[in-house]
């Protein structure tokens, strides 16, 4: 993936497990089958029933717990966290999950999302006297928590839930219990499974894989689900929406191996290639797609087009994440560190590109300028998505909507700026084709950052709870 590049990152994963002595091992395992949802930093926090132990760092996972003793953060249960840090936050103390002690014990809390209204509720909290210790929107509801009347804790977290609006996917360590919250519209994703008699729970499921656990089902839309040496309680804290889970999930940003709300990354992305193939068909000799989560939809667009699936660029898998800066001159210097153009298939045919997206536009040309260098005849560049034209709100670092090549320019104005020969979006009926009709629940997903029409609205930062809770 080229996130780093693009610009376009996932906020963080989150990992949570209840019921097994090697908890915070477990938890290290699924957090690596996250890394892709955040390279910036990792944590974990334990608890052995009377104490809640934290470790975190900035960096890869494996950086972080590379000289880590896990018999100091023995317990039965633990969540973790991965995270992509925005511009300007980047020190350890935004670094999740976030831990914080009082008289009454102790709460971690671990955050997948963006908190809409975070600005408006900090205001209320250090009005009220509370200090905040992190720029983090996630610390906002350790607060409320802490400040509710109401007598226990989960009544606590229901009621804190309801003044938030956003995209959340919480999950909270305590002592004795662990907590999961989706917020009402399901922007983010949250699956539960089970290892053994342990359960767990992460932001997709191929951490359950890599664990050995089995996928149990997805977290609803505004449910709360207790843990605890008891057993699993499902409660809700807000009436559910028809979901909308963020379509850029199946783009782009989860893994392949990965089943989101019951349909599967890989399936979807190569159905979405088909549709591409049957909207905007091109008459070429070869088909690429541009490693690695374009790769499912080039598949499905050679199969559906009858023109051969060939490799014709190379990712370089030994360039850390991390060497890549976020401005603008070391992105575009990062395309050529990462991807290489196979001279021998692309020369002297016409080749279409298959991409997820287009963001700023900047990869795109560099990449169909690598490809013409190599002698590719002519360059076709065909998007597996509908074109990016507003921001996201729900917890993706999308770019503002000056900086998105398709809010500010026409179809033929981005092409020639590209220098391709010739560009195709897929439509928002034909994504919407390859992931909800896959699904056998019917729910809906989130296309904001392509329509423009958002299921959930604080974009202002106003004073806003939901009704319904």
């Amino acid at each position: 993936m080229l996130a780093e590049i693009r610009g376009l990152n996932e906020e963080c994963g989150v990992f949570g497990i209840w019921g097994h002595e090697k908890a915070a091992e477990i938890t290290y395992y699924g957090l690596h089958s996250l890394q892709h949802r955040g390279q910036e930093g990792a944590g974990v926090v334990t608890t052995d029933g009377e104490q809640l132990k934290l470790h975190k760092g900035q960096g890869l996972v494996n950086d972080v717990f590379k000289r880590v003793d896990f018999s100091k953060l023995s317990g039965h249960a633990a969540i973790g966290h991965v995270r992509y840090a925005t511009q300007g936050d980047r020190t350890i103390d935004n670094v999740q999950p976030l831990l914080f002690h009082s008289q009454t014990g102790s709460v971690a809390l671990a955050h997948n999302g963006n908190i809409m209204n975070a600005y408006a509720l900090r205001g209320e909290l250090e009005r009220g006297g509370s200090i905040l210790q992190t720029s983090s929107d996630t610390e906002v509801l350790a607060h409320l928590l802490k400040r509710s009347e109401e007598p226990d804790t989960k009544a606590a977290l229901s009621e804190a839930l309801c003044r938030l609006v956003g995209a959340y996917a919480f999950v909270l360590l305590q002592e004795d219990k662990m907590y999961v919250a989706l917020d009402p519209s399901g922007l983010r994703p949250l699956s539960i499974g089970r290892l053994g008699d342990a359960y767990v729970v992460a932001s997709e499921t191929c951490a359950f894989d890599i664990i050995g656990a089995t996928y149990e089902r997805e977290v609803l839309p505004g449910e709360l689900i207790t843990i605890s040496d008891t057993g699993i309680e499902s409660t809700r804290f807000a009436i559910q929406e028809q979901r909308s889970l963020c379509a850029m999930e199946y783009v782009y940003f989860s893994r392949p191996d990965s089943d989101l709300n019951n349909v599967n990354v890989h399936a979807s992305r190569k159905k979405m290639g088909i549709e591409l193939a049957k909207e905007s068909p091109v008459e070429a000799d070869i088909v690429t797609g541009v490693p690695d989560s374009s790769i499912s939809a080039a598949i499905g667009f050679a199969e559906q087009s009858g023109i051969p699936y060939e490799i014709g660029l190379i990712k370089n898998r030994y360039i850390g994440r991390t060497f890549i800066q976020p401005s603008q001159e070391l992105r575009e210097q990062g395309v050529k560190m990462k991807l290489s153009p196979v001279r021998g298939i692309v020369e002297g045919k016409r080749v279409i590109m298959i991409d997820d997206s287009i963001v700023r536009g900047t990869t795109s040309k560099r990449i169909v300028r690598m490809l013409k260098k190599a002698g590719a005849k002519e360059v076709h560049v065909r998007i597996a998505s509908p074109a990016i034209t507003d921001p996201c709100y729900y917890g993706i670092d999308m770019s503002t909507k000056q900086e998105l090549i398709a809010a500010n320019y026409s179809l033929d104005e981005i092409g020639k700026l590209i220098g391709a020969d010739s560009i195709a979006y897929l439509s928002a009926k034909g994504l919407e084709k390859a992931i909800v009709e896959r699904n056998s629940l019917n729910q809906g997903i989130c296309m904001a950052c392509m329509t423009g029409e958002y299921p959930v609205r604080d974009i202002d930062q106003k004073e806003f709870s939901y009704t319904r809770c």
